[in-house]
Parts: structure tokens; C-alpha cells; sequence
């Protein structure tokens, strides 16, 4: 995503220009834009021409025409698909324009290419975590890290995995007869090979092959065999068709590893192998895996190193156990999505906290598997610099005194 302006650095009423260039960007300007914010784009509206104007029919019966206009609407809500790129803005229009009335409602589709101006006039204004997103979204670093298809006999699923999403691009499902015993095996080769023509194509109609045969992975994973079949299947078609970017892919690029099955859950398994950490050690997502399975490794153990949940935590923080030393904060983005701006403020405010005390901060992706992993911990954990036993000795408390009082009610009405 560009900045062409560069003019976050004002001090009255900060914004920021940006141009998203690709469908990572969209997922940025998800994070990026809140409740309350002031976004400026254009838009094409549907304007009613009364009767009696100069540009209607000529019979002065009214008509609808549509119109390009720029648009200013304070935020209310954002819906975000990230299997087409595409984010929706709705909010309340704050700026008088000519074809649309003050106070009306309208949504804005941002677009890729086309720029936006976004103010944070209320609120949190452009606090830490906001200038954090914000940096990223403009790094100029290649954003596609790896390409994977997870498979088992006649299901598959194409995924696209980036620094900060991994979105499924397409599900390919062919019915595949089973081999039985003593029965002709001809039939499910067939099927297989069905199977195999329609994944390639789906295949090749996602993924660049001039980006990935310079340097960007693809992970075939599999139960069993049907992964290398797969792998060699593709090599048969690019020498019969004389796909030489196809061909460098496999000689270079490609992975073969071992999965569960053709669900994407089994894609957490494929990412945790130590093969594959090894091979994407550098990449985002691979850290963020890796801290999770350290994180759960630490809480088996029991030794008062691993917390997760909101309220222990803080308290945590507030014991200057999340510092440095090895103190580190898992935290999942959804969190600073909150349309509280109060919620939004105490996560930031969390975050500040930590780093300022030199303990590491990491904000994990809810799209991306470990992400939805944090999730089910309260989307917040933390590693400690040393061991606390009671971080939830006053909640334990809290739910005694609680029981307490309604065995005295009860025993009352007795």
C-alpha cells in the first residue's frame, strides 16, 4: 500500500492518503479504519433528477442517473471478504455535496488502485497501534509468501497464505469410486486422474507461475500418496505441454509433506512440521506458529510461565511479569477492531505497557491459524519473564463468595 503524501505528521487533524496496490492491503485497511473514523473516497450514486431539469426527458418525467462523486462519511461499521479482496464502509455522510444530503447514509466500496483519505479525529486518534499497522501496510516487501494445497482422494483445498491471511482461493471436490477387493482398479485411477485434471486447472488460474518458479513456495500436503501422485501428475502435463514456468516450479519450489486430510484444519498441522518451519522460518506466520506451540508446550508444563484470558493478563502486566527477559504478549488483532473505542484504548494502552517495560509484543493474525488458536484462549496469552501462581487465586474467590451467598439464599428460603 502506498502513502504518496506522507502526511500522518500533522498535528491539529492527522490523516493519511493511501492507495491499496493488492488484496493484502484491503486486510490492513480492515484493521486500519474504525468506528468514529473519518473516511473520504470516491463513489458512484444513483441520483434522482427531478422533473423540469435541463438533462431530463423530454416528456419532465424524472429519472435516475448515476454519478461520480468524492464522499466524507464518519464510520459506522465495515464488512470486510477476504476471499474476494473486497471491504464495504458504511457510515454517516459529514460534508455537504451537491447530490447527496448531509446526514444521509451511504457505503463506500474501496477499491484497489484508487485512493482513500483516512482521519482519526475521535477516539484513540493515530495511537501506537494504528502507526504500527499503518507501517506495515506501507513496507515495500513482497506480501505472497506460500501457496498450499491440502488434498485427500477427490477433495482439496487451494489456500493462499500471506504475512497476515490465509484465505482459501477455491475447494475442488470430484467423486472418486473406491477400489475394491477383487474388483477392476480402472475406475478410481480415473477418478483420481479427474480429480488431478480439474486441481491443476484450478490451480493455474490462482497462482503466478512466474512469482513462484523465482522463489515462492507451493506445499503439497496429504494423507498417504495422493500428495506425490499429485506432484507427479503436474510434471507429466508441463512436459506435454511444454510449461517451462510450471516446470521450474517443480524442480525448485515445490514441497511435498504429510497432512491429516483434505480439510483446512489439517493446514495448522502442515505449517507446525518441522520440516516446514524450517524451510519458512523468516516468514510471520511461521513466528507466530511457533510462539503458540511454545506457548502451549510452557502451559502443559504448569510452571506459572504461561497465562492466557483478559483479566490475568493485565494483572500480569501490572506485576511487571510481561517485561524483558523473555517476556512476551500474544494478542489477537480483533481486539483492536473492538467498536468500543473505551475496549480499543485499554488494548493499546495494554500494548504500551509491555513495550515500554522492554517485554515483546506480538500481534497475532486472526487469519491465520494461530490466530483462531489465541482465540479460544480469549484472543490474549502472554509467556512471563518469571513464574506467578495466582494470577486467578481472586476470580477462584470472586466464584467462591458468589456460591457462598446462594447457598445462604437457599438456605433461607428453606
Amino acid at each position: 500500500m502506498r502513502n504518496p503524501k506522507k502526511d500522518l505528521n500533522a498535528r491539529d487533524a492527522p490523516y493519511a492518503t493511501l492507495i491499496p496496490e493488492d488484496p493484502e492491503d484491503m486486510w490492513h485497511c480492515y484493521n486500519l479504519i474504525q468506528p468514529s473514523d473519518l473516511l473520504r473516497a470516491s463513489a458512484i450514486r444513483k441520483v434522482n433528477l427531478s422533473a423540469g431539469n435541463s438533462n431530463d426527458d423530454n416528456n419532465g418525467s424524472s429519472r435516475n442517473k448515476r454519478v461520480h462523486i468524492t464522499l466524507t462519511i464518519r464510520v459506522r461499521s465495515i464488512d470486510f471478504d477476504p476471499a474476494a479482496a473486497q471491504l464495504h464502509v458504511n457510515g454517516q455522510v459529514v460534508e455537504e455535496n451537491e447530490h447527496v444530503p448531509l446526514g444521509s447514509h451511504h457505503t463506500l466500496d474501496l477499491e484497489l488502485q484508487r485512493a482513500f483519505t483516512l482521519s482519526k479525529p475521535g477516539g484513540g486518534g493515530w495511537d501506537s497501534v494504528a502507526r504500527q499497522i499503518l507501517a506495515e501496510s506501507t513496507e515495500s516487501a513482497h506480501k505472497a509468501v506460500v501457496w498450499a494445497v491440502v488434498m485427500q482422494e477427490g477433495k482439496a483445498q487451494i489456500c493462499h497464505i500471506t504475512e497476515h491471511q490465509t484465505v482459501v482461493k477455491a475447494s475442488v471436490e470430484v467423486s472418486v469410486p473406491r477400489k475394491r477387493v477383487g474388483g477392476a482398479a480402472g475406475e478410481s485411477e480415473k477418478g483420481m486422474e479427474r480429480f488431478f485434471e480439474m486441481l491443476l486447472g484450478t490451480l493455474l488460474r490462482y497462482i503466478d507461475l512466474s512469482v513462484s518458479a523465482a522463489g515462492t513456495p507451493l506445499l503439497l500436503a496429504s494423507p498417504g500418496f495422493v500428495a506425490s501422485s499429485f506432484q507427479g501428475y503436474m510434471k507429466k502435463q508441463a512436459v506435454r505441454t511444454g510449461n517451462r514456468p510450471l516446470l521450474q516450479l517443480l524442480q525448485k519450489n515445490v514441497i511435498v509433506t504429510y497432512a491429516s486430510s483434505g480439510h483446512l484444519h489439517a493446514l495448522n498441522e502442515v505449517l507446525a512440521s518441522p520440516a516446514i518451519k524450517t524451510r519458512l522460518a523468516d516468514t510471520k506466520f511461521a513466528r507466530e506458529t511457533g510462539l503458540m506451540d511454545k506457548f502451549f508446550t510452557m502451559l502443559r508444563l504448569d510452571d506459572g510461565r504461561a497465562w492466557y484470558g483478559p483479566r490475568e493478563i493485565e494483572r500480569a502486566v501490572d506485576q511487571g511479569a510481561v517485561g524483558s527477559g523473555g517476556g512476551i504478549l500474544l494478542i489477537n488483532d480483533t481486539l483492536f477492531r473492538a467498536n468500543n473505542v473505551a475496549e480499543r484504548k485499554r488494548w493499546v494502552s495494554l500494548v504500551d505497557r509491555v513495550a515500554s517495560g522492554g517485554g515483546e509484543v506480538r500481534k497475532l493474525s486472526s487469519m491465520h491459524e494461530s490466530g483462531k488458536r489465541l482465540e479460544s484462549l480469549g484472543n490474549i496469552a502472554a509467556i512471563l519473564t518469571y513464574p506467578l501462581e495466582d494470577l486467578d487465586e481472586e476470580e477462584e474467590e470472586e466464584e467462591g463468595e458468589d456460591q457462598a451467598a446462594n447457598d445462604a439464599i437457599d438456605t433461607q428460603q428453606l
